[in-house]
């Protein structure tokens, strides 16, 4: 089996940063995407951040300049440095890989459980 363990939130004032981590751990055999994305209660899930298998990135307009989506040396990790961050930017934040387990010629998608990020004063 996969599974993608999330970590890294809770409360900061405005302003401030916090570091999101998700790690991935099972029967892998290659990890094609790594993602952050965010949902608020009754809404649809938004993409936040991408980074691709050659290290390519994408962004959504509200995180440009103060996000960072980053990867691990061994490349089961994807993290995500958030700065600067603002009331609006409170969520819960869930990671997304597509992966290619052993043994199967197919590519999956797995999410981590979500991590709350509340930024208040």
């Amino acid at each position: 089996q996969v599974q993608l363990v999330e970590s890294g939130g809770g409360l900061v004032q405005p302003g401030g940063s916090l570091r999101l981590s998700c790690a991935a751990s099972g029967s892998i055999f290659s990890i094609v995407a790594m993602g952050w994305y965010r949902q608020a209660p009754g809404k649809q899930r938004e993409l936040v951040a991408v980074i691709s298998s050659g290290g390519s990135t994408n962004y959504a307009d509200s995180a440009k300049d103060r996000f960072t989506i980053s990867r691990d040396n061994a490349r089961t990790t994807v993290l995500l440095q958030m700065n600067s961050l603002k009331p609006e930017d409170s969520d819960v934040y869930y990671c997304k890989m597509k992966i290619r387990r052993r043994g199967w010629m197919t590519v999956d998608d797995y999410w981590g459980q979500g991590t709350q990020v509340t930024v208040s004063s």
